[in-house]
Order: C-alpha cells, then structure tokens, then sequence
C-alpha cells in the first residue's frame, strides 16, 4: 500500500474528481431540462456526460498522460533525445579512467562496468544493476 502510495492517491484524486464531474453535471441537466419544462431523462443525461466526458478525457486527460508517461517512458529506455549530454559526460569519464590507470586496465574496468548495466554500443538498457552479483 505504501509502496503505491502516489498511485493510490492519484486514483482516488480520479474518481473524487469523476463522481463530482458526474454528481454537478446531473444537477446542471435536471435545471436545463427544468427551464425547458421537461423532465430530464437519465439515458440523455448519460448520452451527453459520456461525451463531455470523453471529450474532457481526450483534450486533457491523453494530452498530459502521453507528455507525462510518454516522456518518463522514453527518458528511462534511454532514447537519443534524453541522453544527449550522457554520451559526452560518459565519454570524458572513460578518458579520465585510461589517463588514471592506463589504457588495458581501464578498458577492463569499462567494459566490466558496460556489461554490469548491459549497455551495447553506447546504450544502456534500464536496471541492469545486480547482474553480476553486484547489488
């Protein structure tokens, strides 16, 4: 419970926020059906939510969902956009760990550290971290 913590509160920030959508909504339609002199009629009532609802859902909703998760997603399997920095930094440690200890005993070092975090060609693939008996 704990460890989802965020998730379970965001989930009920979502269904607080969808009820009350939802709960006012009916009260809006009952007083325009009222200053229309008709009785409101729960099928049309739930005909217009769904789709205020779903058009809510797509303009906002999926909008900050894709920027949110689809930005954390592809920052964590290490896309080219998010590691621009990374190569260069990676590349200057690389060169100050064969100044320190020389060329073989570095690359030893290197590419020991590569196959513990499984990175191939310059790309590391997320949590490799434990691999080699290293926790």
């Amino acid at each position: 419970m704990k460890r989802y913590a965020y998730a379970w509160i965001t989930g009920a920030f979502f269904l607080i926020s969808i009820f009350g959508h939802w709960w006012f909504g009916w009260y809006a339609y009952a007083n325009e059906a009222a200053a229309h002199h008709q009785a409101p009629i729960v099928s049309d009532y739930l005909m217009e939510m769904g789709r205020d609802t779903f058009e809510n859902w797509q303009s906002e909703f999926l909008q900050l969902l894709w920027q949110v998760v689809g930005l954390a997603y592809f920052l964590y399997v290490g896309s080219p956009a998010s590691k621009e920095n990374d190569d260069r930094l990676e590349a200057k440690i690389d060169e100050l760990m064969r100044m320190a200890a020389g060329d073989e005993k570095a690359q030893g070092l290197i590419d020991a550290i590569d196959a513990r975090y499984l990175r191939v060609a310059g790309h590391a693939k997320p949590h490799a971290h434990g691999d080699l008996g290293h926790e």
